[in-house]
């Protein structure tokens, strides 16, 4: 195998990694955002832990890749929350950073 090949290689694993991980933090910020939502919906224990589920598997209804920013905000807004899209995707980028440091850290 020629240094070029190893090097390439390498690359190639990084990018998995960082696939990878970018995956993991995405479900980790979905769920913690479905948690988020329930409790501004009432909901606590299981049933919260039940819609956190369904906001993590909205995110794989559609490629559109808003699924889930859909899902929050209609439920929410079907509850009479006054809540925006802009509010949800502030709320989801704080989150990111959060599942993002929580992939990176470890189980």
């Amino acid at each position: 195998m020629t240094t070029f090949d190893k090097r390439e290689e390498g690359f190639e694993k990084k990018f998995a990694l960082d696939e990878e991980q970018k995956f993991k933090a995405e479900a980790r910020r979905n769920k913690l955002l479905g948690l988020w939502a329930a409790e501004k919906l009432g909901l606590t224990g299981d049933a919260a832990n039940a819609y956190a589920k369904e906001v993590v598997a909205a995110n794989f209804e559609a490629a559109a890749g808003n699924d889930v920013l859909h899902k929050v905000l209609k439920d929410l807004t079907a509850k009479g929350q006054a809540v925006t899209e802009r509010d949800i995707r502030a709320k989801m980028e704080e989150l990111m950073a959060l599942a993002a440091a929580q992939v990176k850290a470890g189980p």
